[in-house]
C-alpha cells in the first residue's frame, strides 16, 4: 500500500512516513496523519504467543509501510533489547480484579522509553536519496517531565543528530530534573525555561514554523529541525504496540478470548498515550472503551464532558507534573479522524484555540467521541489517597500519574464484565517524596533518602538508573526566558 501522510489542517502535501518523521510537524502547524489508517487490519490471533519484538514488527509494518521489513527489524532489535528490565518490555500484572500494564521498565523508567528508544532508529533511516551527506537533524523537544530524559537517552551520541530539550524551571520533580541535567553525550543540550510546559511547547511549535530560522540553520549549518514530542508520528506509532501486547497477555493468561473487548484507563496530559489506543482500535484491536484520566489540570475532562476546549484557565502545579498540560496537542489527531478527515473544521478549531484560547466542537462530533472515550480526574488529595489505597489493597506501589488513573478506575461503575487495564506510566521512584508521603513514610532529607525508605517499607527496589543519580555530575544549568529559545536553538545548532 502506498501510504502517504498529510497535515490535519490540509490534505495537499503528501509525504512518506520517513519524510513525516524527519519533518516532525507539518508546515501549517498541523500534525501528520494518514487516511490509510485502518484500511489494513492486524490479525490479533496471529500475535498470541509472540514476543514483544515480533509483535512490534507486525504492527509497525502496517503503520510505517515504506520502511523495509529488514529496516524495521534492525530498529526493533536495537530499541527493545537488554536495556529493558523485563523481557516482556511492557508486562501485564493483576491488580485486584483489574490489570496494570507496566510501561516503565525502560532505561529512563517512564513509558516514553517505548517510543523514544526506537524513534532515533527511525530518524537515522529517514535520509532520502540525494540528501546532502553532511545534513544533520536537530531534535527539538519541550518536556513536562519524562519525554526529555527519554529523548536524551535515545538520541545521545546518535550520528547525524543533535537533541535540545527545554523543561519548565521548578515544575518537574527533582529526580526528573537530575535525569536531564546529568545526561551524557556530545550532541545533547538541556535548558530550563521560565514558564510552564504549555509555554515551552508553544514556543517550540513557533520555532518549527519560523521559516527565517529554518533557512538560517540550513544555510549556515546544514541543520534541519525535527521533534521527539508525540506531535511526531514516529513517536506516536510505537506506542500502539503495547495495546496489542496487553491484549495478547490477557489471552495468554486466560482472562479473555480473541474478539472480547477490553477497556483501557490511561493517565494522559498531551493525549498521545491514549491516542495510541485509538490507533490500535482502528487496526482491529477489540478496544471497548478508552478512559482519559486527568489530574487537577482537567482540561480534557471538561472537553470530553462539554465539547468545549478552553485553555484560558488556571494552571496548577501538581504532584503529577508530566500531566500538567493545558494544550493537549494530540487531541488534534483524534478530532481529525473522528470528524472523518474534515481538515477545514480542524483548521478552524485550531485557529480558534490560538486566537481565542478556546474552541467548541459540534454536538454530533462530541456524541461520536463520547461513544468511545470516557473521562475522570483526581485532585491532589485523591492522588495521594489512590497511592495509599493501591498499596493497601494490592501491595503494589504506583507513581502519582498512575494514581490519577487508579482513582478514576476505582470510581468507575463497572457496567459490564469487560476486563479493565490501567496503564502505569512511570516508576514510583521518579517521585519518591510524593509516594513516600502518601504511604506515611518519613520524607525528610533528599529524594534519595526517600527512595531508600520507600525500598525498605515496600520491599521493592529502586531502578539503578534513578538511584545512581545521587552522585552523577550535573552538566546543564542554563535557565532562559521563553523569548530566548530561538537564539538558544540557533547557538546549539552551530555547535552541532
Amino acid at each position: 500500500m502506498n501510504t502517504t501522510f498529510h497535515s490535519t489542517r490540509g490534505s495537499s502535501a503528501n509525504l512518506t512516513s520517513r519524510q513525516a518523521i524527519r519533518q516532525g510537524l507539518a508546515g501549517d502547524g498541523g500534525l501528520f496523519v494518514t487516511d490509510d489508517l485502518g484500511k489494513q487490519q492486524v490479525d490479533v490471533s496471529a500475535l498470541v504467543g509472540k514476543s514483544y519484538q515480533d509483535m512490534a514488527l507486525t504492527v509497525l509494518g502496517v503503520l510505517l509501510p515504506d520502511f523495509r521489513a529488514s529496516e524495521l527489524d534492525e530498529c526493533v532489535r536495537a530499541a527493545y533489547d537488554s536495556q529493558w528490565l523485563d523481557s516482556a518490555i511492557t508486562p501485564l500484572k493483576p491488580l485486584g480484579d483489574d490489570y496494570i500494564l507496566e510501561l516503565f521498565n525502560g532505561p529512563t523508567s517512564a513509558f516514553k522509553d517505548v517510543a523514544l528508544q526506537i524513534l532515533p532508529q527511525f530518524m537515522a533511516r529517514t535520509a532520502t536519496a540525494g540528501t546532502a551527506t553532511n545534513e544533520k537533524v536537530m531534535v527539538l523537544t519541550a518536556t513536562s517531565g519524562d519525554t526529555g530524559k527519554a529523548a536524551l537517552a535515545g538520541f545521545a551520541d546518535t550520528g547525524g543528530t543533535g537533541i535540545t530539550v527545554f523543561y519548565p524551571e521548578g515544575k518537574v520533580s527533582e529526580i526528573q530534573r537530575l535525569q536531564m541535567t546529568t545526561q551524557t553525550g556530545s550532541n545533547v543540550n538541556v535548558c530550563a525555561v521560565k514558564g510552564n510546559f504549555d509555554d515551552a511547547q508553544t514556543a517550540v511549535k513557533r520555532i518549527f514554523g519560523d521559516k527565517d530560522l529554518a533557512a538560517k540553520l540550513e544555510e549556515n549549518n546544514s541543520v534541519s529541525l525535527s521533534s521527539a514530542n508525540s506531535i511526531n508520528v514516529g513517536r506516536l506509532v510505537p506506542q500502539v504496540v503495547y495495546y496489542f501486547s496487553a491484549y495478547t497477555q490477557l489471552i495468554e493468561r486466560g482472562a479473555i478470548k480473541v474478539g472480547d473487548e477490553v477497556e483501557f484507563v490511561v493517565p494522559t496530559g498531551n493525549f498521545g498515550d491514549i491516542l495510541a489506543g485509538y490507533y490500535a482500535k482502528k487496526l482491529g484491536l477489540p478496544v471497548g472503551r478508552l478512559t482519559v484520566a486527568s489530574d487537577r489540570n482537567n482540561v480534557l475532562f471538561d472537553f470530553l464532558t462539554t465539547g468545549a476546549y478552553n485553555r484560558e484557565r488556571p494552571f496548577y502545579q501538581t504532584t503529577s507534573p508530566s500531566m500538567d498540560i493545558l494544550v493537549s496537542s494530540n487531541l488534534e489527531r483524534m478530532l481529525y479522524y473522528m470528524s472523518d478527515g474534515d481538515t477545514k473544521l480542524i483548521g478552524s478549531l485550531m485557529s480558534d484555540l490560538q486566537s481565542k484560547g478556546s474552541f467548541t466542537i459540534p454536538d454530533s462530533l462530541l456524541e461520536r467521541i463520547r461513544g468511545l472515550f470516557s473521562c475522570g480526574w483526581a485532585d491532589e488529595d485523591q492522588v495521594s489517597q489512590a497511592i495509599t489505597d493501591c498499596w493497601n489493597a494490592n501491595r503494589y506501589v504506583i507513581d502519582p500519574h498512575t494514581a490519577c488513573g487508579y482513582h478514576v478506575l476505582t470510581q468507575m461503575p463497572q457496567e459490564t464484565a469487560m476486563p479493565r487495564v490501567l496503564l502505569s506510566t512511570a516508576s514510583p521512584y521518579k517521585f519518591p517524596r510524593v509516594v513516600g508521603k502518601a504511604l506515611g513514610l518519613d520524607t525528610t532529607g533528599t529524594d534519595f533518602d526517600c527512595m531508600d525508605r520507600l525500598c525498605e517499607a515496600t520491599g521493592t527496589t529502586a531502578p539503578k538508573n534513578l538511584r545512581g543519580l545521587e552522585h552523577a555530575t550535573e552538566r546543564f544549568t542554563d535557565v532562559i526566558s521563553i523569548d530566548e529559545m530561538p537564539d538558544y536553538v540557533s547557538n546549539v545548532s552551530e555547535r552541532l
